[in-house]
């Protein structure tokens, strides 16, 4: 059984912390204050705030690993304020694994910290919702009448919706304009190569990303035939468990990471692809996650050093399938668990370039994230909205004719501020597009 916190007044061996997996003491000394990291941060960008900052949580996390803080509702307020986007850890001269660091302490700002009940509630609702697509696809059902109906400009133009809690206006603002015939599209088990096979391929469909953005697992899987590849699909209603484990549910994380790699293991398969960046960053991790795991060890290391994001993959391909002109200008946005969690930033670009006709502007604040950051946006909604209308002013800024990024939680936020006359699309959307020799701003975009 997992050792609670000590009673107050007293501290363990841990400090403040519980003896299960607490933040290490050699990784939190690694940290020598430089403050390199501070102008990547973007909760210290918008509130300019030292303890909202990457030296700032470290600093605090040292204090509760002496004891001299205890974890209560005001370090669990530092530590969720985090994005986990890991711009300071790309950015660090000293290599300091933050990211270590901060997916140590969530799960004992769970353990160790009551949420009040509002708060207890809202994170139930969610991941009782987000991680099952069955659910999400009948909470989605109820999304699209909600606005076919009329509902949605009834409730606007009322007022009613600016009167709700910032949570609840998030949840409302981020539905997508999903059609029936996408809700309940499904993808294919098995897609055999164009030609002769140089891959079998397994692909995560994601949970979120296979019900509000089934055209980019079809333009994923169409993309990979054209290029030789032999794609599985699995049809579970499986959750990599990305969205736990990065809110601190470490037992629910593992268990769907355990669950996710016996279900590909019923695959023939030489490469896993995700192309959703903050399931591919958390499968890319099982190895670490489940090292202590005497059962799954070794077949978590073993799905780990398999896993590709799809871009990751396209660019050690020789391309087999011939690129149509696109005469269009893309900004790119990069996913931070892609950039910087997974450091794939070079490929999706270089696939983009193949692409003839198809320019790729520079953005401004590349590095900040736009807010998204799994369910941040719906817990701190406040600073995602910022962040989500600072990322999407940039982008608006180099008057591009679409926005390309590689993550589903991006795709929502990012539209849901940027201005409606500019698509937002995954960057295999082009790719496709491309092979297939059709207009990408008016087949397969998101």
């Amino acid at each position: 059984m997992t050792e609670i916190l000590p009673p107050e007044g007293t501290t363990g061996p841990s400090g403040s912390f519980d003896a299960h997996h607490p933040p290490s003491r050699e990784l939190l000394d690694d940290c020598v204050h430089c403050g390199f990291c501070l102008p990547t941060c973007p909760t210290y960008r918008i509130t300019g705030e030292e303890a909202e900052s990457p030296r700032g949580r470290i600093y605090l996390m040292d204090l509760a690993s002496r004891g001299e803080i205890p974890l209560d509702e005001a370090f669990g307020a530092r530590m969720d304020s985090c994005l986990g986007c890991l711009a300071c850890v790309s950015a660090c001269p000293s290599g300091v694994r933050y990211e270590s660091l901060i997916e140590a302490v969530r799960p004992q700002v769970e353990r160790g910290i009551p949420r009040k009940a509002p708060d207890r509630l809202f994170r139930k609702l969610v991941f009782a919702l987000f991680p099952h697509p069955g659910r999400l696809r009948l909470a989605a059902l109820g999304g699209i009448l909600y606005q076919r109906l009329g509902l949605r400009r009834l409730l606007q133009a009322l007022g009613v919706i600016a009167l709700l809690p910032p949570r609840l206006r998030a949840l409302e603002a981020l539905l997508p304009p999903v059609t029936l015939r996408r809700l309940f599209a499904r993808g294919t088990p098995f897609t055999p190569a164009a030609g002769p096979t140089r891959l079998r391929v397994g692909m995560m469909p994601g949970c979120a990303q296979r019900v509000f953005f089934g055209d980019v697992n079809a333009a994923t899987v169409r993309v990979l035939a054209a290029e030789g590849c032999d794609v599985h699909m699995p049809q579970d209603d499986q959750c990599c468990g990305a969205l736990s484990l990065h809110a601190g549910r470490e037992e629910d994380g593992l268990r769907r990471a355990r669950a996710t790699i016996e279900m590909f293991e019923r695959y023939p398969i030489d490469v896993i692809v995700a192309n959703v960046a903050g399931c591919g960053s958390t499968l890319k991790q099982y190895g670490d996650l489940l090292a202590e795991d005497p059962e799954y060890a070794e077949r978590a290391a073993a799905f780990a050093a398999r896993v590709r994001d799809v871009s990751e993959l396209l660019a050690t391909l020789i391309p087999r399938a011939t690129r149509h002109p696109v005469p269009t200008t893309v900004a790119y946005h990069d996913a931070c668990h892609l950039a910087n969690a997974q450091g794939v930033r070079s490929q999706p670009r270089e696939v983009l370039r193949g692409i003839p006709g198809l320019r790729i502007s520079d953005v401004a604040e590349a590095e900040l994230c736009c807010g998204s950051a799994g369910i941040y946006n719906l817990v701190q909604p406040e600073k995602a909205e910022e962040l989500g209308r600072r990322k999407a002013a940039q982008l608006e800024a180099v008057r591009p004719d679409v926005v390309a990024t590689a993550n589903a939680g991006c795709l929502l936020q990012i539209r849901r501020f940027l201005d409606a006359g500019i698509p937002v699309v995954h960057p295999v959307e082009l790719v496709d597009a491309s092979i297939r020799g059709v207009d990408p701003l008016k087949e397969g975009s998101s």
